[in-house]
């Protein structure tokens, strides 16, 4: 592991523990084992390691898609298998996704979100060209402009649960179908 990987991982942990308010760079060097200088070579401030910790988890998300999304099955249990892993990862880490948007938006660097985003959005718009082009979603939308959307939607309705709602089981599943009957009609899924 890099000095770098190591002091993102232990601005996580750091991060976690004593939230963004409390959390020092004296605190970041200790867990990461490295020299306050050294911390300064690669992030300007504390709160400059917030994009490198959201890209962490962007890569978390990817790779749970791919191992959580079988490309064998057909596009609606694919659909629902990406909303699963997006309430897992939510559920997993929902306390270091409300630190990132705390933590970016009191930075210079929330214009960034974007370009952090940015393989998510692939992923998802490739997702979606692939089901548009077999003609199992309909034509008409633009996949690039609704890969961002359903991202946002899935994300805001695990937050929803998992954040600031009861977080009982039975209201995941609810609103999960709810989501998903929502994607459906608005992707104009044609069932085989």
């Amino acid at each position: 592991m890099s000095k770098e990987e190591k002091i993102i991982q232990a601005a996580i942990e750091v991060f976690r523990e004593k939230g963004i308010e409390k959390a020092k760079v004296s605190d970041i060097v200790k867990a990461a084992g490295i020299a306050q200088g050294t911390f300064y070579l690669y992030f300007p401030s504390r709160l400059s390691v917030m994009p490198a910790i959201a890209k962490v988890m962007v890569e978390k998300i990817i790779t749970a898609i791919e191992e959580g999304v079988s490309t064998q099955k057909p596009f609606e249990q694919q659909l629902e298998e990406v909303v699963d892993v997006g309430f897992s990862i939510t559920k997993e880490y929902g306390d270091l996704v409300a630190l990132i948007y705390a933590g970016i938006a009191q930075t210079e660097h929330l214009k960034e979100w974007e370009n952090i985003y940015a393989p998510y959005y692939a992923w998802m718009d490739n997702f979606l060209l692939q089901a548009q082009q077999q003609g199992t979603i309909r034509a008409s939308i633009d996949t690039s402009r609704s890969s961002k959307l359903i991202i946002g939607l899935i994300e805001s309705a695990a937050e929803q649960v998992y954040l600031f709602d009861d977080c009982k089981d039975e209201t995941m599943k609810l609103v999960k179908l709810e989501l998903l009957d929502f994607l459906h009609h608005a992707l104009g899924l044609r069932h085989p």
